[in-house]
């Protein structure tokens, strides 16, 4: 199946593509099976061997055998790995990024990306986004959604800004800026799952 190429840059030929890459090329020492590969993109290991073949004959990764496993990883002797890295890592890099920083805070129960970045992120056309605009749904403080916002901005390089409401504002807003972010595109990065 044919994917279009996404609207938050679309020099990458699928969305499969950047992710796979932001995956890869941000963490440079990490090897992954495709198994691994194709679970954490929660794509066909088919698409994702395909993509990473792709990518390896390129010189963009690297491949070598352990046993009967494909290891994968980025290869940090290509010339364009390090502008290639960054394009990744501005693109599709925000999902994770803000996954990471903003699940640590104590009382976060989601945290949701929203704004322009999560529209061109769901195949909206438009501007690229000056910002990450993100709503942590819990019962947390400002300074930490701030310091969260701090440390992702630091890594992407680019304005984070934090908003926070509780579950009970999220179930039944009577905020506008909910009920505007509920009407819209909106990309969950992290939920926590009570037992």
């Amino acid at each position: 199946m044919r994917t279009e190429a996404p609207p938050l840059m679309p020099i990458f030929r699928s969305h499969h593509q950047g992710h796979l890459l932001a995956l890869l090329l941000t963490d440079p020492a990490r090897e992954y099976t495709l198994t691994e590969l194709a679970t954490e993109l929660a794509i066909p290991k088919q698409t994702a061997q395909s993509e990473v073949q792709r990518l390896v004959e390129a010189g963009i990764l690297r491949d070598r055998r352990q046993g009967r496993n494909r290891l994968i990883s980025a290869n940090p002797d290509h010339p364009a790995i390090a502008p290639l890295t960054q394009l990744a890592l501005i693109t599709f890099g925000p999902r994770d990024v803000i996954a990471e920083e903003f699940s640590t805070i104590p009382g976060a129960e989601r945290v949701l990306i929203f704004g322009s970045w999560a529209a061109r992120y769901g195949g909206q056309p438009g501007p690229p986004p000056a910002d990450i605009d993100v709503l942590v749904i819990g019962e947390t403080t400002k300074m930490a959604i701030f310091d969260a916002a701090d440390r992702a901005h630091r890594r992407l390089g680019i304005e984070v800004n934090p908003e926070r409401c509780t579950p009970q504002q999220w179930a039944d807003p009577d905020w506008t800026l909910i009920k505007e972010i509920k009407t819209r595109p909106y990309l969950t990065v992290y939920e926590r799952h009570t037992p």
